[in-house]
């Protein structure tokens, strides 16, 4: 069931503009660590930060991204795509009850939490909901041994999953990221959550809720830490941070870490993944963050450098064994589009070919089907990071199997062209 934005009543944007001035009693605290922050043209206070596309995963501008840093709350997006993991599977489902365990229950009250009680029955879907919208370390700890048989248990296998993931960089020590040994580079985190958007995408109908309560019997609901969503446009003590197109995606703060937040933003068929680590206050970080949003719509345009159904000059066709041709012509399925300076030309360059060798592919065969790939590289003059983009190579028309008589006489000139260049390579 797909969760729409919550309509706030009079009582609950009244408690929002109270719960906003409480937190911003401590916005302005700057964290423990060093205060000075790397060089970087666009002037982002951040310890660490990276813009990617999240269509292609090319890297728009990137500030010390590759420094292993604490991601604090931010990690409970590993555990949040490993529930969603385990639905696809149908491991479990979002109605599946879990009866909250004593580690659950016994979470430090410090940090964000629905005060879960040992032996409380929840279903999936409601403790994932406080985990997305109000970041509760309960309901996470209690979704993670769920699933795990306890927290350390779930931790190990989200080391597995980084592994399979190719997050180089990435360490969990916990489920919730309150323990700073939890490590993870900005661009490990934005490659995370592009991954959860491409094969989850559903998590952004969570991410998005600004607002909802954990129970009926409630008081206050559970309000999302992301000022930048689209969805809090209509509340006042918001509106210096909401940036149209926000619906996600995760805040965090630890001492160690600073304030971080992983967000992305859709307009018009642009869809970016922002990250930004050790900024020095709660509104900080999504100030920041919209000084890379600025940077990528009011200064670079998508532009296509490969057309789809192109033909590639140095592998027009495939050879084709038992056919009415003995070829046939390939063409690109997709195309490759990339974000560019205004008014540039991308520049890419073939850098690799993938085609079945000689009498490997064999009649029939249709139109569309696909024959193999074509691997480009661009390098961005602006950052100087390289990517590669792998396009799938496909029949331009169909090619039927070739009667036996063909086949026969086309044997027959094959053995004389081959008798005869015999004969003349023997002068």
């Amino acid at each position: 069931m797909k969760l729409g934005p919550v309509k706030l009543k009079p009582v609950v944007a009244a408690f929002l503009v109270v719960w906003l001035t409480v937190l911003s009693l401590g916005s302005t605290a700057v964290m423990a660590a060093d205060s000075t922050y790397p060089s970087n043209t666009l002037g982002l206070n951040v310890k660490a930060a990276i813009l990617i596309d999240a269509d292609t995963g090319q890297v728009l501008y990137a500030v010390n991204a590759d420094e292993p840093r604490p991601p604090a709350s931010m990690t409970k997006m590993m555990t949040e795509y490993m529930v969603l993991e385990a639905i696809s599977k149908k491991e479990i489902t979002w109605d599946t009850q879990v009866t909250v365990s004593e580690e659950a229950a016994s979470t430090p009250a410090d940090g964000s939490q629905v005060y879960l009680a040992q032996g409380d029955v929840h279903t999936v879907k409601e403790l994932y909901t406080a985990m997305a919208v109000a970041s509760a370390n309960d309901a996470t700890i209690a979704l993670a041994s769920f699933l795990g048989g306890s927290e350390q248990g779930f931790v190990a296998k989200m080391n597995e999953k980084a592994k399979e993931m190719g997050l180089k960089t990435a360490v969990f020590t916990s489920a919730t990221g309150l323990l700073d040994t939890t490590l993870m580079s900005a661009s490990d985190v934005a490659k995370m959550a592009r991954m959860i958007l491409q094969q989850h995408p559903e998590f952004l109908d969570y991410s998005s809720i600004p607002s909802q309560k954990f129970r009926a019997r409630d008081t206050h609901p559970m309000i999302n830490n992301d000022w930048m969503l689209a969805n809090n446009k209509g509340i006042p003590a918001f509106k210096p941070y909401v940036y149209d197109g926000v619906d996600g995606m995760k805040t965090g703060y630890l001492g160690a870490a600073g304030y971080c937040f992983t967000g992305t933003v859709k307009q018009g068929d642009t869809r970016l993944i922002s990250v930004v680590m050790g900024t020095r206050s709660k509104g900080a970080r999504f100030t920041e963050t919209a000084k890379l949003y600025n940077y990528a719509f009011q200064s670079l345009e998508k532009k296509t450098a490969v057309q789809a159904k192109s033909v590639v000059k140095t592998v027009e066709s495939v050879k084709l064994s038992k056919g009415v041709s003995t070829s046939v012509p390939v063409v690109t399925e997709s195309d490759m589009s990339l974000m560019v300076k205004k008014g540039a030309t991308p520049d890419v360059t073939l850098v690799a070919s993938k085609v079945p060798a000689s009498g490997e592919l064999v009649a029939p065969v249709k139109q569309g089907q696909k024959l193999g790939t074509v691997t480009y590289r661009y390098k961005d003059a602006e950052t100087g990071a390289t990517m590669d983009k792998t396009v799938n190579l496909i029949a331009a028309e169909d090619v039927d199997k070739a009667s036996w008589w063909r086949l026969m006489f086309r044997g027959i000139k094959d053995f004389i062209v081959s008798l005869f260049n015999g004969i003349v390579n023997l002068f």
